[in-house]
Protein backbone atom coordinates (compact mmCIF):
# COMPACT_ATOMS: atom_id res chain seq x y z
CA UNK A 1 0.00 0.00 0.00
CA UNK A 2 0.78 3.69 0.23
CA UNK A 3 2.85 5.39 3.02
CA UNK A 4 1.64 2.76 5.18
CA UNK A 5 4.03 0.24 4.16
CA UNK A 6 6.21 0.01 7.12
CA UNK A 7 8.97 -0.52 4.69
CA UNK A 8 8.91 2.63 2.94
CA UNK A 9 6.91 4.95 5.91
CA UNK A 10 9.45 7.85 5.94
CA UNK A 11 8.17 8.93 9.56
CA UNK A 12 9.49 5.35 11.37
CA UNK A 13 12.81 6.02 10.48
CA UNK A 14 15.58 4.62 12.84
CA UNK A 15 19.59 6.36 12.70
CA UNK A 16 22.31 3.75 11.93
CA UNK A 17 23.31 3.96 15.45
CA UNK A 18 20.64 1.40 17.14
CA UNK A 19 20.48 2.77 20.35
CA UNK A 20 20.39 6.55 19.69
CA UNK A 21 16.84 8.20 18.70
CA UNK A 22 16.86 9.10 15.06
CA UNK A 23 16.68 12.79 16.06
CA UNK A 24 21.02 11.90 16.96
CA UNK A 25 20.62 12.43 20.44
CA UNK A 26 21.51 9.31 22.43
CA UNK A 27 19.18 8.96 26.04
CA UNK A 28 21.91 10.55 27.86
CA UNK A 29 22.81 13.75 25.66
CA UNK A 30 18.33 15.14 26.02
CA UNK A 31 19.42 18.60 26.59
CA UNK A 32 17.15 18.40 29.28
CA UNK A 33 15.78 16.19 31.99
CA UNK A 34 12.71 14.45 30.59
CA UNK A 35 9.65 16.43 30.83
CA UNK A 36 8.15 16.82 34.29
CA UNK A 37 5.33 19.27 34.52
CA UNK A 38 6.44 21.75 37.84
CA UNK A 39 3.53 23.07 39.94
CA UNK A 40 4.62 26.88 38.60
CA UNK A 41 3.53 25.16 35.02
CA UNK A 42 0.89 23.92 36.16
CA UNK A 43 -0.59 27.18 37.64
CA UNK A 44 0.04 28.61 34.15
CA UNK A 45 -2.12 26.09 32.63
CA UNK A 46 -5.12 26.58 34.37
CA UNK A 47 -5.01 30.02 34.50
CA UNK A 48 -4.82 29.86 30.77
CA UNK A 49 -6.94 26.87 29.43
CA UNK A 50 -9.25 29.32 27.31
CA UNK A 51 -6.64 30.44 25.54
CA UNK A 52 -4.89 27.16 24.92
CA UNK A 53 -7.96 25.91 23.98
CA UNK A 54 -8.54 28.92 21.10
CA UNK A 55 -4.58 28.59 19.97
CA UNK A 56 -5.69 24.68 19.76
CA UNK A 57 -8.20 25.33 17.42
CA UNK A 58 -6.11 28.06 15.36
CA UNK A 59 -3.71 25.69 14.80
CA UNK A 60 -5.84 22.92 13.66
CA UNK A 61 -7.82 25.48 11.58
CA UNK A 62 -4.43 26.21 9.61
CA UNK A 63 -3.58 22.27 9.54
CA UNK A 64 -6.57 21.72 7.76
CA UNK A 65 -6.66 24.75 5.73
CA UNK A 66 -2.87 24.98 4.09
CA UNK A 67 -2.81 23.05 1.07
CA UNK A 68 0.38 22.26 -1.00
CA UNK A 69 3.83 24.15 -1.57
CA UNK A 70 2.19 26.40 -4.76
CA UNK A 71 3.14 25.81 -8.20
CA UNK A 72 1.10 25.33 -11.46
CA UNK A 73 0.33 21.58 -10.59
CA UNK A 74 -2.80 19.66 -11.91
CA UNK A 75 -2.87 17.12 -9.41
CA UNK A 76 -1.84 16.61 -6.13
CA UNK A 77 -1.76 14.01 -3.81
CA UNK A 78 -0.85 15.29 0.25
CA UNK A 79 -0.50 13.81 3.81
CA UNK A 80 -1.13 15.93 6.62
CA UNK A 81 0.02 14.58 10.40
CA UNK A 82 -0.22 16.83 13.24
CA UNK A 83 0.59 15.75 17.32
CA UNK A 84 -0.45 18.14 20.02
CA UNK A 85 1.11 18.10 23.69
CA UNK A 86 -1.66 18.83 25.12
CA UNK A 87 -4.67 17.30 23.79
CA UNK A 88 -8.32 18.34 25.18
CA UNK A 89 -12.16 17.47 24.83
CA UNK A 90 -12.93 17.96 21.34
CA UNK A 91 -9.00 17.68 20.49
CA UNK A 92 -7.63 14.81 19.15
CA UNK A 93 -3.90 13.71 20.35
CA UNK A 94 -2.58 12.99 16.77
CA UNK A 95 -4.64 13.85 13.68
CA UNK A 96 -3.89 13.13 10.06
CA UNK A 97 -5.48 13.57 7.31
CA UNK A 98 -5.09 12.80 3.38
CA UNK A 99 -6.09 14.98 0.21
CA UNK A 100 -6.27 14.68 -3.17
CA UNK A 101 -5.91 18.11 -5.10
CA UNK A 102 -8.52 19.64 -2.50
CA UNK A 103 -10.81 17.21 -1.42
CA UNK A 104 -9.92 15.06 2.32
CA UNK A 105 -9.95 11.27 1.23
CA UNK A 106 -8.47 9.82 4.43
CA UNK A 107 -8.95 10.29 7.94
CA UNK A 108 -7.07 9.20 11.36
CA UNK A 109 -7.39 10.31 15.15
CA UNK A 110 -5.81 9.24 18.20
CA UNK A 111 -9.08 8.85 19.70
CA UNK A 112 -11.12 6.23 16.74
CA UNK A 113 -7.43 4.50 15.98
CA UNK A 114 -9.02 3.79 12.62
CA UNK A 115 -7.89 5.07 9.39
CA UNK A 116 -11.04 5.44 7.33
CA UNK A 117 -11.92 7.02 4.06
CA UNK A 118 -14.12 10.24 3.58
CA UNK A 119 -14.80 9.49 0.23
CA UNK A 120 -17.06 6.25 -1.25
CA UNK A 121 -15.01 5.79 -3.85
CA UNK A 122 -11.74 5.53 -1.98
CA UNK A 123 -13.47 1.69 -1.22
CA UNK A 124 -11.78 0.64 -4.66
CA UNK A 125 -8.73 0.75 -2.82
CA UNK A 126 -9.72 -2.82 -1.07
CA UNK A 127 -9.64 -4.54 -4.28
CA UNK A 128 -6.08 -3.82 -4.68
CA UNK A 129 -5.22 -4.36 -0.97
CA UNK A 130 -7.92 -6.07 1.16
CA UNK A 131 -5.94 -4.67 4.31
CA UNK A 132 -5.07 -1.32 3.03
CA UNK A 133 -7.37 0.27 6.17
CA UNK A 134 -6.15 -2.18 9.25
CA UNK A 135 -2.68 -1.62 8.03
CA UNK A 136 -3.01 1.80 7.50
CA UNK A 137 -4.38 1.87 11.14
CA UNK A 138 -1.60 0.34 12.68
CA UNK A 139 1.65 1.96 10.94
CA UNK A 140 -0.96 5.24 12.12
CA UNK A 141 -0.90 4.01 15.88
CA UNK A 142 2.89 3.36 15.81
CA UNK A 143 3.58 6.33 14.04
CA UNK A 144 2.41 8.20 16.65
CA UNK A 145 5.03 7.44 19.45
CA UNK A 146 7.36 8.26 17.04
CA UNK A 147 6.34 11.82 17.33
CA UNK A 148 5.60 12.07 20.46
CA UNK A 149 9.11 11.55 21.01
CA UNK A 150 9.82 13.85 18.58
CA UNK A 151 7.91 16.32 19.86
CA UNK A 152 9.47 15.99 23.17
CA UNK A 153 12.83 16.44 21.88
CA UNK A 154 11.64 19.79 19.92
CA UNK A 155 10.47 20.47 23.25
CA UNK A 156 14.04 20.04 24.75
CA UNK A 157 15.62 22.15 22.01
CA UNK A 158 13.62 25.07 22.94
CA UNK A 159 14.21 24.24 26.30
CA UNK A 160 10.38 24.79 26.76
CA UNK A 161 8.69 22.66 30.19
CA UNK A 162 5.20 22.46 28.77
CA UNK A 163 2.55 23.91 27.76
CA UNK A 164 0.36 23.63 24.21
CA UNK A 165 2.57 23.06 21.00
CA UNK A 166 2.31 21.09 17.87
CA UNK A 167 4.35 18.63 15.61
CA UNK A 168 3.54 18.72 12.17
CA UNK A 169 4.58 16.92 9.05
CA UNK A 170 3.46 17.44 5.57
CA UNK A 171 4.32 15.31 2.21
CA UNK A 172 3.54 14.28 -1.00
CA UNK A 173 3.41 14.53 -4.95
CA UNK A 174 1.96 16.43 -7.80
CA UNK A 175 1.36 16.25 -11.03
CA UNK A 176 2.38 19.41 -12.77
CA UNK A 177 0.90 20.44 -16.32
CA UNK A 178 3.91 20.38 -18.04
CA UNK A 179 3.68 16.99 -17.07
CA UNK A 180 6.86 16.67 -14.17
CA UNK A 181 6.56 15.52 -11.22
CA UNK A 182 7.16 17.03 -7.37
CA UNK A 183 7.87 15.85 -4.01
CA UNK A 184 7.73 17.50 -0.87
CA UNK A 185 8.26 16.44 2.85
CA UNK A 186 8.77 19.26 5.67
CA UNK A 187 8.21 19.16 9.66
CA UNK A 188 6.81 21.93 11.49
CA UNK A 189 6.66 23.27 14.98
CA UNK A 190 4.24 25.21 16.49
CA UNK A 191 2.69 26.49 12.46
CA UNK A 192 6.50 26.83 11.24
CA UNK A 193 8.88 25.11 9.13
CA UNK A 194 11.23 23.22 11.53
CA UNK A 195 13.27 21.08 8.80
CA UNK A 196 12.60 20.22 5.04
CA UNK A 197 13.56 17.80 2.63
CA UNK A 198 15.42 18.74 -0.38
CA UNK A 199 15.19 15.28 -2.82
CA UNK A 200 17.03 16.48 -5.43
CA UNK A 201 20.02 16.99 -2.69
CA UNK A 202 19.15 14.27 -1.08
CA UNK A 203 19.62 16.64 1.82
CA UNK A 204 17.85 18.35 4.77
CA UNK A 205 17.35 22.20 4.77
CA UNK A 206 17.17 23.41 8.21
CA UNK A 207 15.42 27.32 8.44
CA UNK A 208 16.07 27.38 12.48
CA UNK A 209 18.63 27.05 14.88
CA UNK A 210 16.99 23.79 17.24
CA UNK A 211 16.85 21.85 13.86
CA UNK A 212 20.59 21.96 12.72
CA UNK A 213 21.11 18.75 15.27
CA UNK A 214 18.80 16.74 13.05
CA UNK A 215 19.88 18.20 9.84
CA UNK A 216 23.60 16.55 10.60
CA UNK A 217 22.26 13.03 11.92
CA UNK A 218 19.51 12.83 9.04
CA UNK A 219 21.50 14.19 6.18
CA UNK A 220 24.33 11.21 7.97
CA UNK A 221 21.29 8.70 6.48
CA UNK A 222 21.84 8.40 3.43
CA UNK A 223 19.99 4.94 2.81
CA UNK A 224 16.77 6.77 4.69
CA UNK A 225 16.78 9.85 2.49
CA UNK A 226 17.13 7.93 -1.04
CA UNK A 227 14.28 6.16 0.08
CA UNK A 228 12.48 9.03 0.94
CA UNK A 229 13.19 10.55 -2.43
CA UNK A 230 12.17 6.97 -4.19
CA UNK A 231 8.62 7.67 -2.63
CA UNK A 232 8.02 10.72 -3.54
CA UNK A 233 8.92 10.19 -6.86
CA UNK A 234 7.65 6.78 -7.79
CA UNK A 235 5.32 4.77 -5.09
CA UNK A 236 3.57 8.43 -4.39
CA UNK A 237 2.66 9.06 -7.68
CA UNK A 238 1.75 5.83 -8.29
CA UNK A 239 -1.07 6.20 -5.79
CA UNK A 240 -1.42 9.26 -7.01
CA UNK A 241 -2.82 8.22 -10.46
CA UNK A 242 -4.26 5.24 -8.42
CA UNK A 243 -6.67 7.34 -6.70
CA UNK A 244 -7.51 9.11 -9.38
CA UNK A 245 -8.23 6.32 -11.09
CA UNK A 246 -10.81 5.93 -7.99
CA UNK A 247 -12.77 9.08 -8.60
CA UNK A 248 -12.34 10.57 -11.57
CA UNK A 249 -15.93 11.22 -12.41
CA UNK A 250 -15.95 13.79 -9.29
CA UNK A 251 -12.00 15.16 -9.97
CA UNK A 252 -11.61 14.71 -13.25
CA UNK A 253 -14.69 16.79 -14.57
CA UNK A 254 -15.35 20.52 -15.31
CA UNK A 255 -17.38 22.89 -14.13
CA UNK A 256 -18.06 26.00 -16.09
CA UNK A 257 -17.55 29.02 -13.96
CA UNK A 258 -20.52 31.76 -13.59
CA UNK A 259 -18.90 35.35 -13.50
CA UNK A 260 -21.10 38.24 -12.24
CA UNK A 261 -20.58 41.82 -11.29
CA UNK A 262 -21.38 44.37 -8.57
CA UNK A 263 -20.31 47.90 -7.86
CA UNK A 264 -20.92 51.18 -5.59
CA UNK A 265 -20.11 54.36 -5.58
CA UNK A 266 -18.15 55.98 -3.40
CA UNK A 267 -19.52 59.11 -1.70
CA UNK A 268 -16.54 60.60 -0.64
CA UNK A 269 -14.32 60.67 -3.82
CA UNK A 270 -17.21 59.92 -6.27
CA UNK A 271 -14.92 56.87 -7.20
CA UNK A 272 -16.64 53.76 -8.04
CA UNK A 273 -15.85 49.82 -6.36
CA UNK A 274 -16.72 46.94 -8.54
CA UNK A 275 -16.56 43.57 -7.11
CA UNK A 276 -16.16 40.17 -10.34
CA UNK A 277 -17.65 37.15 -8.21
CA UNK A 278 -16.52 33.49 -10.12
CA UNK A 279 -18.28 30.47 -8.79
CA UNK A 280 -19.42 27.36 -9.44
CA UNK A 281 -16.12 25.58 -11.28
CA UNK A 282 -13.97 23.17 -11.15
CA UNK A 283 -11.51 22.23 -11.26
CA UNK A 284 -10.06 24.86 -8.65
CA UNK A 285 -6.99 26.47 -10.72
CA UNK A 286 -8.79 29.53 -12.51
CA UNK A 287 -6.57 33.06 -14.30
CA UNK A 288 -8.97 36.21 -13.55
CA UNK A 289 -7.29 39.41 -13.57
CA UNK A 290 -8.74 43.03 -14.35
CA UNK A 291 -7.95 44.18 -17.60
CA UNK A 292 -7.82 48.38 -18.98
CA UNK A 293 -7.68 48.83 -22.74
CA UNK A 294 -6.88 45.00 -22.88
CA UNK A 295 -4.19 44.83 -20.67
CA UNK A 296 -3.70 43.43 -16.74
CA UNK A 297 -4.29 46.00 -14.54
CA UNK A 298 -3.18 45.83 -10.72
CA UNK A 299 -3.21 49.33 -9.35
CA UNK A 300 -6.48 49.58 -7.11
CA UNK A 301 -7.07 46.18 -7.03
CA UNK A 302 -7.97 43.40 -4.48
CA UNK A 303 -8.49 39.97 -4.36
CA UNK A 304 -9.60 36.79 -2.19
CA UNK A 305 -8.45 33.51 -2.35
CA UNK A 306 -10.27 30.67 -4.31
CA UNK A 307 -12.24 28.90 -1.51
CA UNK A 308 -14.67 25.55 -1.96
CA UNK A 309 -18.47 25.37 -1.88
CA UNK A 310 -20.10 22.70 -0.30
CA UNK A 311 -20.67 21.15 -3.47
CA UNK A 312 -17.71 20.41 -4.16
CA UNK A 313 -16.82 23.80 -6.92
CA UNK A 314 -15.24 26.62 -6.14
CA UNK A 315 -15.73 31.06 -5.90
CA UNK A 316 -13.42 33.64 -6.29
CA UNK A 317 -13.69 37.14 -6.32
CA UNK A 318 -11.44 40.00 -7.02
CA UNK A 319 -12.23 43.62 -6.62
CA UNK A 320 -10.50 47.49 -8.24
CA UNK A 321 -11.24 51.04 -7.55
CA UNK A 322 -11.81 53.03 -10.78
CA UNK A 323 -12.65 56.41 -12.19
CA UNK A 324 -16.11 56.04 -13.06
CA UNK A 325 -15.17 58.00 -16.10
CA UNK A 326 -12.71 55.36 -17.64
CA UNK A 327 -15.44 52.44 -16.40
CA UNK A 328 -15.84 51.40 -20.15
CA UNK A 329 -11.94 50.65 -20.45
CA UNK A 330 -11.77 47.70 -17.81
CA UNK A 331 -13.03 44.23 -17.83
CA UNK A 332 -13.08 41.28 -15.72
CA UNK A 333 -11.18 38.67 -17.40
CA UNK A 334 -11.57 35.05 -16.91
CA UNK A 335 -9.60 32.00 -17.85
CA UNK A 336 -10.57 28.43 -16.96
CA UNK A 337 -10.58 24.89 -17.93
CA UNK A 338 -14.48 24.67 -18.00
CA UNK A 339 -14.88 27.63 -20.60
CA UNK A 340 -14.21 27.41 -24.50
CA UNK A 341 -12.75 30.32 -24.62
CA UNK A 342 -11.60 33.36 -22.34
CA UNK A 343 -14.10 35.45 -20.68
CA UNK A 344 -13.92 39.39 -20.84
CA UNK A 345 -16.72 40.97 -18.56
CA UNK A 346 -17.86 44.63 -18.44
CA UNK A 347 -18.34 46.58 -15.79
CA UNK A 348 -21.38 47.57 -14.51
CA UNK A 349 -22.61 51.26 -13.58
CA UNK A 350 -23.60 51.08 -9.94
CA UNK A 351 -27.50 51.26 -9.13
CA UNK A 352 -27.76 51.29 -5.64
CA UNK A 353 -25.13 51.64 -3.22
CA UNK A 354 -26.29 50.83 0.02
CA UNK A 355 -27.20 47.38 -1.55
CA UNK A 356 -23.74 46.47 -2.54
CA UNK A 357 -22.14 47.63 0.75
CA UNK A 358 -22.61 44.42 2.64
CA UNK A 359 -21.19 42.22 -0.23
CA UNK A 360 -17.53 44.75 -0.31
CA UNK A 361 -17.32 44.12 3.10
CA UNK A 362 -18.14 39.95 3.20
CA UNK A 363 -15.55 39.87 0.59
CA UNK A 364 -13.11 41.86 2.62
CA UNK A 365 -13.78 39.51 6.02
CA UNK A 366 -13.51 36.37 3.89
CA UNK A 367 -9.62 37.82 2.05
CA UNK A 368 -9.05 38.49 5.84
CA UNK A 369 -10.40 34.63 7.11
CA UNK A 370 -8.69 32.92 4.30
CA UNK A 371 -5.34 34.85 3.71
Amino acid sequence: MDFADVRLHPILRLHPAAHCHHWGLCPQQSLLSPYQESSESKEKSTRGNAMKFARALLEVLTFLLLGAPSGSFQHTLLYKYMLVSEPGEGLSQFITVGYLDDQIITHYDSQNKKKVPRVDWMRQVEKEDANYWKEGSFILNKTQQVLQEDLRQVQNRYKQNGGFHTWQLMYGCALQRDESKRGFMQYGYDGRTFISFDKEALTWVAPVPQAKITQRSWDANVQWSQRNKEYLEEECIKWLENYLSYGQETLLRTETPVVTMSSRMESEDGMETHVCKIHGFYPREIDASWTRDGEVWLEETFRGSVAPNADGTYHYWLSIRIDPKERGRYRCHVEHDGLQEPLDVALKEPINSKSNLGLIIGCVVAALVLA
